[in-house]
């Protein structure tokens, strides 16, 4: 669920749209890029960001994919049973296969500033979810990792050809239909998309936030997947990390994996919010 400004949807897309075409003049905007910098036309700021709280409390969403256990490498949380039976649904070895928001503040700096524009008070729990993004987006990268946050296409297109070029194609996970049943099994083999890639999240936030990192060592995959009733059908990314020798020993992944830092690449689903970038 996205949150969105008051005002006219095509207003918001039509200039992304044709910034997209200064930038990749011979390829259409991906339709998955699309829906996440679409906002609801019916709803104002504050509600759509209430619902998010409240959406944000789910850990696993259909397909396996997951919200509140993103990859983070200094992550230590002890997973309770339930969590634990999430985790082995996220994390697997590799063998096992609209608004120019730049005039919007965004920094931990300047935090009532960003509570006015928004009309929010500074404890509610909208505001809350204001500073866990941007406090997300101020963590220092890790070693062998690059990382940006961009808060409109073009930020988002321009940091990731600076690092990948413009002959680069973005991906996202595709579902055949929409569907209720959350059993899915790995139906053929795992196809490698690349080993150079910028994997952007999309962050809860007022307007389209994404978090782009790149890391190195790691691998794009592309994971055929049928419903436990033969109905759906779907395609999901998947990234594994070669190298975990610089994560705590005490990450979620290695608790559900049961092995230790820097000894299997290790491997997680995507998100559906999420895209990845690769060369061509």
């Amino acid at each position: 669920m996205q949150v969105s400004f008051a005002g006219n949807v095509h207003a918001v897309l039509f200039p992304v749209q044709n910034y997209w075409k200064s930038v990749f003049p011979n390829t259409p905007m991906p339709k998955s890029l699309q829906i996440l910098l679409n906002p609801s036309p019916s709803t104002g700021n504050t509600k759509v960001l209430a619902e998010m709280v409240h959406s944000n409390t789910k850990v696993i969403d259909s397909l396996g994919s997951y919200s509140n256990y993103q990859i983070n490498p200094s992550r230590t949380t002890k997973p309770d049973k339930d969590a634990e039976a999430d985790g082995k649904a996220i994390f697997f070895l590799e063998n096992q296969l609209r608004l120019d928001a730049q005039s919007i503040p965004f920094s931990s700096g300047k935090f009532p500033e960003i509570f006015k524009y928004f009309s929010l008070k500074p404890k509610s729990d909208e505001a809350n979810l204001i500073k866990e993004t941007i406090q997300k987006c101020e963590i220092p990268a890790m070693k062998g990792e690059q990382r940006y946050c961009a808060t409109s296409l073009e930020s988002l297109i321009d940091w990731t050809v600076s690092k990948l070029g413009k002959n680069i194609q973005v991906l996202s996970n595709d579902v055949e239909k929409e569907t209720e049943n959350r059993v899915f099994a790995i139906a053929g083999e795992a196809k490698k998309v690349g080993e150079t890639e910028m994997v952007c999240h999309k962050l809860k936030y007022a307007y389209a936030v994404f978090l782009c990192h790149s890391i190195e060592k790691t691998t794009a995959y592309t994971v055929p997947l049928v419903s436990a009733d033969g109905s759906t059908k779907a395609k999901l990314l998947a990234i594994c990390h070669k190298d975990t020798s610089a994560w705590s020993p005490d990450h979620f992944a290695f608790q559900i994996l049961k092995v230790k830092p820097g000894t299997v690449p290790v491997c997680h689903f995507l998100t559906k919010e999420t895209l990845v970038w690769v060369p061509k």
